[in-house]
């Protein structure tokens, strides 16, 4: 997956803003697969945000669920998926089969013929959440980082806007 770059962060990092960078360094078309749903105003903002923010020659994709169909149907073009954190918990919220569903999404990464920016937050970095759902939800986030994160050709963690190379195509990387 040397054409797939992750990029990692907290809440307000900047990493939406250096993954839509990255892709509109590319030629165009482009398409921006959301995940998000708005299920309440704060989240209906957020959205909103992101949509007057992002360039008009996006082809936006809102898709809770089938990224996988969203990243074959792309073909060669140039795909950002925002966020990966947003689709686990919608996965979750639906209970659908997660391994499954990860699975999925993973061999249809390894056939992208186009370059492809996930972006994804970084949530274990905190305390231990109270209640199971929420510990599930860090625990799944984090293996799905790790396992996206072994096979991409780069992975980028953004803190105060400001981009951390992790691993590019010219590093070698570590096996756990």
């Amino acid at each position: 997956m040397n054409g797939v770059t992750l990029v990692l962060g907290g809440a307000r990092s900047g990493k939406s803003r250096l993954a839509e960078a990255r892709i509109t360094a590319l030629d165009g078309p482009w398409v921006y697969v959301a995940t998000g749903q708005a299920y309440d105003d704060e989240m209906r903002e957020r959205i909103s945000h992101h949509r007057e923010r992002r360039d008009p020659r996006w082809e936006t994709v809102e898709e809770p669920v089938q990224v996988s169909r969203v990243l074959k149907e792309a073909g060669g073009r140039p795909v950002l998926v925002d966020c990966l954190t947003l689709w686990l918990t919608n996965l979750l919220m639906q209970e659908r089969d997660i391994q499954q569903d990860v699975k999925e999404f993973l061999e249809a990464l390894r056939l992208r013929e186009g370059p492809t920016v996930l972006v994804g937050n970084e949530v274990g970095l905190g305390i231990v959440p109270q209640n199971a759902l929420a510990r599930r939800f860090r625990d799944e986030a984090g293996f799905l980082h790790q396992r996206i994160a072994a096979e991409a050709g780069e992975v980028v963690f953004v803190a105060a806007g400001l981009p951390l190379t992790l691993k590019s195509p010219s590093m070698k990387s570590a096996s756990l």
